[in-house]
């Protein structure tokens, strides 16, 4: 049996995650006879059968779905492949740090600081997304290392919890539920986030697949809150640094606390990457040192 192409797979993939020829074929940018030909050769090279199709519908078979996940992989590792090569080869080297703005925990001063007296520092260069790209980031080769929220997609990750913070619903200071001192899901609802995901699920993860993102920054998220169209879960540092007449942040109980992590790809070797978790982890122990209540000395 001759080798896979990354051509095929990526096919394939298009197929498997649509289930639908056209659909696909359209996603690639190509017509479909040659897609159903590139995938029917693909099942005679494997030996087997990769999709049961009838005249209503299109499904993985569980050769498949097996097919389906190591596809996935083999795609992540030739694009990372790729843009790690060009980056290392790069006249100015630099550690590429993924992160969504203000989703820190007010650490990324001091961690920077604390980075840039080690001789293993590269300069740090920001790769700034929204919730939940920083994995990808890191197995798409676009990135060294990534300050991210968890839960996440931690696939070929390896990652050290950094902080663990309060959350708290942000609502527009008019809401009626702004009286309150303490919140609980139920109260919210008939509320929505900013995925469009209902708050009363106690979402704090990144957005499911297909949901809609009507604000893609704080900014827009509490011009939206103030509104009253949305609610919002924020780390406590969060709120912390974005006190806003219109908007108000409660406690809600049975909201789980969140973890700021430190992540980077399993095969990492870069002197510059160890140097940044090792910072990281620095001072976030020293953060939580100074956070612990003291308990007053007694005298007998």
């Amino acid at each position: 049996m001759s080798d896979l192409e990354v051509r095929q797979l990526r096919y394939f993939v298009a197929v498997a995650e649509e289930l639908h020829f056209g659909r696909a074929a359209a996603r690639l940018g190509m017509a479909q006879p040659p897609l159903s030909r590139t995938i029917r050769d693909l099942e005679r090279q494997l030996g087997v059968a990769l999709f049961e199709r009838t005249t209503r519908q299109v499904r993985l078979t569980g050769a498949g779905e097996v097919l389906l996940r190591d596809a996935r992989t083999a795609l992540e590792a030739v694009t990372a492949a790729a843009h790690r090569a060009r980056h290392a080869g790069s006249a100015t080297p630099r550690l590429r740090i993924a992160l969504k703005a203000d989703i820190d925990g007010g650490l990324l001063p001091q961690i920077l600081d604390a980075y840039g007296t080690d001789p293993a520092a590269l300069p740090p260069e920001l790769i700034l997304g929204g919730f939940g790209d920083q994995p990808r980031a890191l197995r798409d080769g676009l990135a060294d290392v990534a300050l991210v929220l968890c839960p996440m997609d931690d696939r070929g990750l390896d990652s050290e919890p950094l902080l663990t913070e309060p959350v708290l619903v942000a609502i527009a200071a008019t809401d009626p539920l702004a009286a309150r001192t303490r919140l609980c899901l139920a109260d919210l609802a008939d509320r929505n986030l900013p995925n469009g995901a209902p708050a009363a699920d106690g979402r704090t993860a990144p957005p499911p697949p297909g949901a809609t993102r009507p604000a893609s920054n704080l900014s827009e998220i509490f011009s939206l809150v103030e509104t009253g169209s949305i609610v919002f879960f924020a780390p406590a540092s969060v709120a912390r640094r974005n006190p806003r007449p219109g908007v108000a942040y409660r406690p809600v109980s049975d909201l789980p606390d969140c973890t700021l992590a430190i992540a980077w790809p399993q095969d990492a070797r870069s002197p510059a990457v160890a140097a940044f978790v090792r910072a990281a982890c620095e001072v976030a122990a020293a953060h939580r040192t100074q956070a612990e209540p003291r308990t007053p000395s007694t005298t007998a």
